[in-house]
């Protein structure tokens, strides 16, 4: 039974660092997801890439969304997410919520958190590519850029402009 979780319980977001007890769920949590993009990679390598993105600050970076002090959602702010398009970067990447999560504004405040990382940081704007969720990068201020095939999967490239700096 997929029973939705109280959105009354205590949220936190959290910056995911390489030592937390999370690190392995959320691993497996995007090997599950995604491992069907990244062939070749099995479970022990997407927990050494996802250590490898738990930065301190700017890119990379790893956040949680953790809701009665378990993860229940995260996202990522990485240099490289599509070996298709590695002229462009930073990305926001692996934005993930669990399915009896879902519906409670999780992925947008984690998106906003990416979001807020990258402004910090100066970087005047954001890519990512989604297969299935483009009304919800839409609504939070995304625009499409160009449909791609990704591994046999057609997704939708998206960016954000974060400044109107030019660098």
């Amino acid at each position: 039974m997929n029973q939705r979780h109280s959105s009354r319980a205590p949220r936190q977001l959290r910056r995911l660092t390489a030592d937390s007890l999370h690190l392995e769920r959320v691993a497996s949590w995007q090997h599950a997801e995604w491992s069907h993009l990244t062939p070749g990679e099995t479970p022990a390598s997407r927990l050494a890439a996802l250590r490898a993105e738990c930065g301190t600050s700017g890119v990379p970076s790893v956040f949680v969304m953790l809701a009665n002090d378990q993860p229940v959602g995260t996202a990522s702010l990485v240099a490289q997410d599509l070996e298709l398009r590695p002229d462009l970067t930073p990305w926001l990447a692996s934005v993930y919520v669990l399915p009896e999560w879902r519906g409670q504004g999780i992925a947008a405040s984690l998106v906003r958190r990416v979001t807020s990382e990258a402004e910090v940081c100066g970087i005047p704007r954001l890519h990512l590519f989604t297969p299935d969720q483009q009304p919800l990068y839409r609504r939070l201020g995304w625009t499409d850029r160009e449909t791609l095939v990704h591994h046999g999967e057609t997704v939708t490239l998206m960016i954000r402009q974060l400044t109107s700096r030019a660098f």
